[in-house]
């Protein structure tokens, strides 16, 4: 276990420093001029240049690179030249609300993706396995912004059943205490409040879980139709068990190995997706955030969502990694000449190496 953790943990640096360097690079290919926009329209000449030489963007691209892994050292990502408060002060009061906005989408995938790769897998090739990956074919090629707009056309505009777009309604308020605003109302004992909070969260969850629902039913579909087809499950059968207990049980269980690998890297995904989605559902977040820093060439502010949502990616599959070691034997066997059995799944954070 000792050994395990530190390689994951040497994997990690080595995606965080990748990470890194590439947004800092990528920033300084954005249009526009970041000195200008901190110094405002109506600034003259000087004070542009004044406010470039206070930012330090008036360096080479390496002293500036130096300068700012400096700052991440000491737990600083930099100044907002929008808010002019600090960027992870910034981050840390959106970040919750994308968090929330992830999670439900993360119920709506599993809540559909599953039954729909099992039910494709048990029937395959009737037409039940055809019309669920229809469905699921249909949620992957749709952009997430059109599905937004149809949903609050005609959900939301033409059959009045969930609001429009914000997270609460109108006149309705709660506590602040993590940020989530669901679970804020909860907290406070306000379930009015709670269920408005859920209404809102429901077309954009629905429109964010869309494309990922593709990706889960068909690798659980896959590892089905794999584990259906195994000895054990013969085995099974022959002992009398039901089919619902062979399938779920024994078929399922063993699917679920490849599945919790991709839902571990859908997180990271899916916190990078809610750019689109916040912005459609005038939600606030850090995709709205981001959406933002980059209309305003906020260069810190850019470059401190990126790294968030990076380590949220990177955190979430540390965590998989691990619930894999508890889902697959396999993987806790010694290693015999530095690799492992052929039949194992590889982890989350070795895929993203």
């Amino acid at each position: 276990m000792a050994r395990f953790t530190l390689q994951r943990l040497g994997l990690i640096v080595i995606v965080l420093v990748g990470l890194v360097v590439v947004a800092f690079l990528m920033t300084h290919t954005l249009p526009g001029d970041p000195a200008r926009a901190a110094a405002g329209r109506n600034a003259t000449a000087e004070q542009v240049l004044a406010v470039r030489h206070r930012l330090g963007l008036d360096q080479p691209l390496t002293v500036q690179f130096w300068n700012y892994v400096k700052q991440l050292a000491h737990g600083d990502l930099g100044t907002s030249v929008f808010t002019h408060r600090p960027v992870l002060s910034d981050i840390g009061t959106v970040l919750p609300s994308s968090i929330e906005l992830v999670l439900a989408a993360m119920v709506v995938n599993v809540a559909v993706a599953l039954p729909l790769g099992v039910l494709a897998a048990y029937r395959s090739g009737r037409f039940t396995d055809l019309a669920a990956r229809l469905v699921a074919l249909f949620g992957g090629a749709v952009p997430a912004f059109w599905l937004g707009l149809v949903l609050q056309l005609v959900v939301a505009d033409r059959l009045k059943l969930l609001p429009l777009s914000g997270q609460l309604g109108f006149g309705i308020s709660v506590p602040r205490r993590t940020g989530m605003t669901s679970l804020d109302a909860l907290l406070a004992g306000d379930l009015p409040a709670f269920g408005d909070a859920l209404q809102h969260l429901v077309l954009p969850a629905l429109t964010l879980a869309a494309g990922f629902v593709a990706v889960i039913m068909r690798t659980v579909r896959s590892s089905m139709l794999t584990a259906l087809r195994a000895d054990y499950i013969t085995l099974a059968r022959s002992t009398g068990a039901s089919e619902w207990r062979v399938v779920i049980r024994h078929g399922l269980r063993n699917a679920l190995l490849p599945t919790s690998t991709v839902l571990g890297m859908q997180l990271g995904w899916m916190l990078g997706g809610t750019v689109l989605v916040e912005s459609t559902f005038n939600r606030t977040g850090i995709g709205a955030y981001m959406v933002t820093a980059v209309l305003q060439n906020d260069l810190y502010a850019v470059i401190g969502a990126v790294l968030v949502i990076g380590v949220v990616f990177v955190v979430a599959n540390f965590l998989v990694d691990f619930a894999q070691l508890w889902l697959n034997p396999r993987l806790r066997q010694p290693r015999r000449g530095g690799t492992r059995p052929s039949d194992a799944v590889p982890t989350p954070t070795e895929a993203v190496a």
